[in-house]
This record gives structure tokens, sequence and C-alpha cells, in this order.
């Protein structure tokens, strides 16, 4: 059950941990262009979430109203897969710190934060928030996906003992201009783009795209997730995480396609299929979404991808 709170007209005082990041930063700009006093913290910016003492020095040095709760320890599929203890152990730790912080200084503080729709399980196909715990994430993000799922326990923990307040929200894959560089450090739609306007550059013959190419994704653009967060500030606690979807996806080879086409890559796609699938099918309900948010309006994939390859080839 979400309440809702009437729009405020006036200004907060935010925290976005993670602040520095792919989403982070544009949640950032967009509350300080709102003319919220925002604060933000990350690694880069010298504060590391696993030190409990320095998170909470900074907490009650900020004194925030809100926490956008933006920070997480997470890769690729190989990634998490290599890294699976350290993924897992530092997202919970990390995590606990939060709450724990925020009880020890301010209960009233609510977070607002995300969970990939990877944490659904792994033979799911429309995912409906009512079975998002209804059996086990997919082998191929098991240490992030389950580590997702033990957050959301964690928050609940907190609001049924502390009265903790806590927004989830379930996000699919996302993609969009500012992420990171590195085809190995981004998203994967992101990912894509990177290798293929190398390739381009490099005048390969062919492009390798990772897996069959027929797995289906949801994709959010991220100004739209931008906007749903900035929205979520007018609800109060969500005793359930909704989806942020669209009930549409994609295969992978038809947004390999769509980016061919934006890159202006004029060799060959090839599918390696010696590397992992992961789910075959993730589609988010939209229901409890349209009921929070029913005259959102969600970015063009194919405008989106046009956007994203656009970005790249003006800073690699």
């Amino acid at each position: 059950m979400a309440i809702l709170l009437d729009t405020q007209e006036n200004r907060m005082k935010i925290l976005v941990l993670g602040g520095t990041g792919f989403i982070g930063e544009k949640v950032y700009e967009r509350l300080v262009k709102e003319g919220h006093t925002v604060s933000r913290t990350s690694k880069t910016l010298g504060l590391d979430l696993l030190d409990y003492q320095s998170f909470r020095n900074f907490l009650e040095k900020e004194n925030p109203d809100l926490i956008y709760n933006l920070a997480s320890h997470g890769g690729s599929m190989m990634y998490v897969r290599k890294y699976a203890a350290d993924v897992y152990g530092d997202n919970l730790q990390m995590n606990l710190n939060v709450y724990r912080a925020v009880l020890d200084y301010n209960p009233k503080i609510k977070i607002i934060q995300p969970f990939s729709n990877c944490s659904y399980p792994g033979d799911s196909s429309i995912q409906l928030e009512e079975n998002w715990l209804d059996g086990g994430v997919h082998d191929s993000v098991f240490s992030f996906g389950n580590s997702k799922r033990a957050i959301y326990y964690l928050s609940q923990c907190y609001y049924n003992q502390y009265g903790v307040k806590t927004v989830n929200l379930l996000l699919p894959n996302t993609y969009g201009p500012g992420d990171s560089l590195d085809p190995t450090k981004t998203h994967a739609l992101n990912g894509m783009v990177i290798r293929m306007l190398k390739a381009q550059q490099a005048g390969d013959r062919e492009f390798v795209v990772w897996g069959t190419g027929n797995p289906v994704r949801e994709w959010a653009y991220v100004d739209d997730f931008v906007e749903v967060l900035i929205r979520a500030m007018d609800i109060d606690h969500l005793e359930y995480p909704v989806n942020v979807g669209q009930a549409k996806g994609y295969s992978i080879k038809e947004s390999a396609l769509l980016i061919q086409e934006a890159c202006g890559f004029e060799g060959e796609l090839v599918f390696d299929t010696q590397y992992p699938d992961g789910d075959p099918v993730k589609i988010l309900s939209t229901e409890l979404f349209r009921e929070k948010f029913p005259d959102f309006s969600f970015y063009d994939h194919k405008e989106g991808i046009r956007n994203t390859v656009d970005f790249y080839k003006e800073n690699l």
C-alpha cells in the first residue's frame, strides 16, 4: 500500500548516495535545478559506505530529510559472477550501514531506492510485483539479484520495528547518455554502443554480440527513471516494491540492430553463443506503476538509442 503526500511546496534537504554515478549524477543535477538543498557522496568523492562511522558523521553533518540510495556494487553478468562474494557482501554491508545510521541519527529520514529487475525469479517472463519473491533469481546474477532482495528485507525490517520509511522501486535495464566510457563498467546497452563505435572506427567487418541475441529485455531510458525518482518524493512509504515498467521489450538482437543503424556500422553482427544469455524474457507488469504514475510517458527506444550513440560519438 502506498500513502501519497500532498505536493510539497517547501524545498527539502536531500542526500544522494552514489551521487556521481550514472543515475545519481542526473538525480543530483535535477534536484539542484528544482531548488532543493542537495548534498551527495560516493567513493570518488571520498566517502565509502562500507565505513559506518564515516557515513554516520556525514549524515549528521548534512542532516537530510530524504535520502536517494543509489549506491551499489554491480557490473556485467560476468563481473557479478566472478566477484560474487564481494558484490553480495558489499551491497549488504553498505545498506546495513545506511539503515543503522539513519536509525541512530534520525529515523524520520525517508529512503528512496531502486532494485534491478534481475532480482525477479529467473524463470519469470511477465514480471508481477506479487510474484517477485516466488522463486530463485537467475544463476547468472545470483549474487547481485539476491543482494537486492536482501536489501528489501532489510528495509522492511527497519520499517516494521523502527518505522523507517522506504520507497522501493523495481527497475529494468537502464541506458542513455552520461554513463561510463569503459564498456566493462557501463550498463549493458551502453556497453554495446561503445564497442560498436570502436569497431566502426577500427574498420572491423564484424561485430560480436554476446549470447544468442534472443533474450527479450525491457529498457528504461535514464531520463525516464530520473523523472520517476523525482516524483517518488510524493510517496510516503511503499510496503512492497513497484515496477517502473512499460510492459514492452526488445530482443537483444533488435536493440543491436537499432544501435547498428544509429552508429552507421556497415559490418555484420555475429552472435557468440559461448556467452550466457541470462533470463530469456524480462518484461515488467505495469498495473501498479500506472496507479502511482497514471500520466507517465516513456521515451521512444529508438530515439533513446540515437541520443546514446550521439553522446558516445562526442565523448569517446
